[in-house]
């Protein structure tokens, strides 16, 4: 179930808790990340490929593609046994920006985007069916636990894809992580 966490960014030891959608709606919206839930198409099986997985989507991404003029359109996939994992974790753990949107669907598995805005952080466990775009410009970092499994599908309007701007800071050490 999809769920958002919001604490004061400098109190990590209590949040408050919502797993309505709405409700998540509502929270990210006031901070101007958009949430929303999608269904395929078309059935998308375990190992499909790039092609099948945006083919289940094709209405959601050609929307999104209109509306926002997103450039490029990929798959990411990663799992547990993935060489890089450790390093990818702890690349994607430290808190960045982006110059262009960080736009994610879950086709499957769940990742924790944590988002640092307007002096709160917002904790936004994202599972199947679930988009987050966040706007370029606000700080935020992911977490794909210890044992990632997950496919996205991502959206750029920058070429060269996912590029970051790493602020420095180390509020992520101070949060919670997945497991």
């Amino acid at each position: 179930m999809s769920q958002l966490t919001i604490y004061a960014d400098d109190a990590p030891g209590s949040g408050r808790v919502l797993n309505d959608v709405g409700a998540i709606q509502q929270a990210l919206g006031e901070i101007g990340v958009r949430f929303e839930r999608w269904s395929a198409q078309a059935p998308v099986a375990a190992g499909a490929s790039q092609e099948q997985v945006l083919a289940a989507y094709r209405v959601e991404i050609d929307r999104l593609v209109a509306e926002r003029g997103y450039q490029s359109v990929d798959v990411v996939s990663l799992d547990a046994t993935h060489p890089d994992r450790v390093a990818l974790r702890r690349k994607f753990l430290a808190e960045h920006t982006h110059a262009d949107d960080e736009v994610r669907f879950f086709v499957a598995g769940s990742g924790l985007f944590v988002l640092h805005a307007a002096g709160q952080v917002y904790a936004a466990l994202c599972e199947k069916d679930d988009l987050i775009s966040v706007p370029a410009g606000i700080a935020h970092w992911f977490d794909m636990g210890s044992a990632p499994a997950f496919t996205c599908i991502r959206l750029f309007n920058d070429p060269a894809g996912w590029v970051a701007d790493f602020t420095g800071d180390d509020i992520a050490t101070r949060f919670p992580v997945l497991a």
